[in-house]
């Protein structure tokens, strides 16, 4: 190892955030009807072992290999029920590193049609809200701390301060956005007041 290959090392690497993410990938589905605009929305089926019930957007990790996009599209339309050709894609919004080690892509587009059949074994059912209600009706907000818990194994005569150290804390904001009987909160809420911000 010398000077050179350390250049030749660092030149050809590809930034990407440390450690290890679980990557996700969701669409954030966009229909017209009668001249108004709507988003899309899913009740998840309420046999599925993780989140059952919670309202979201179509979407899945990210398989091995598998662009973040295509992700976001597969999914939708393994979920949806629908065809490639009823999806026209618009572009990719920020992505979200959360605390809770997870990597979340959204990307925008279209729907040609509304989905008639959704998946039963994903989708319990699905609904749309109009945009213009997002633009009218703020997300009620409420913060939360996160902050570390450290196990009584953890190597405290190693670090300054020991069990007395003052350990980093963080705060997240959380959204809620309640229209009609669904509540839609948590990531989702958290795209949709950050597309809602992109387009304002």
């Amino acid at each position: 190892m010398d000077f050179n290959n350390l250049k030749q090392l660092f030149s050809n690497h590809k930034a990407k955030p440390l450690g290890k993410y679980k990557e996700s990938s969701v669409l954030v589905p966009i229909y017209k009807e009668n001249d108004e605009l709507f988003l899309i929305f899913e009740k998840r089926a309420l046999t599925l072992r993780s989140q059952p019930g919670d309202i979201c957007f179509p979407g899945g990790r990210v398989e091995l290999g598998e662009d973040k996009k295509e992700a976001a599209i597969r999914e939708t339309i393994e979920e949806l029920n629908i065809g490639i050709e009823d999806v026209e894609y618009y572009g990719a919004m920020d992505f979200f590193i959360s605390p809770y080690g997870s990597i979340i892509y959204p990307f925008v587009a279209e729907l040609k049609r509304y989905p008639s059949k959704p998946s039963s074994e994903e989708v319990d059912h699905i609904f749309k809200v109009p945009i213009s209600y997002f633009i009218n009706n703020n997300p009620i907000k409420h913060e939360i701390e996160v902050v570390p818990n450290i196990g009584e194994d953890f190597p405290f005569d190693l670090i300054q301060g020991g069990k007395e150290y003052n350990f980093a804390k963080g705060k997240m904001d959380q959204y809620f956005y309640k229209y009609e009987e669904y509540v839609i909160w948590g990531f989702t809420a958290r795209i949709v007041k950050e597309f809602l911000d992109f387009i304002k």
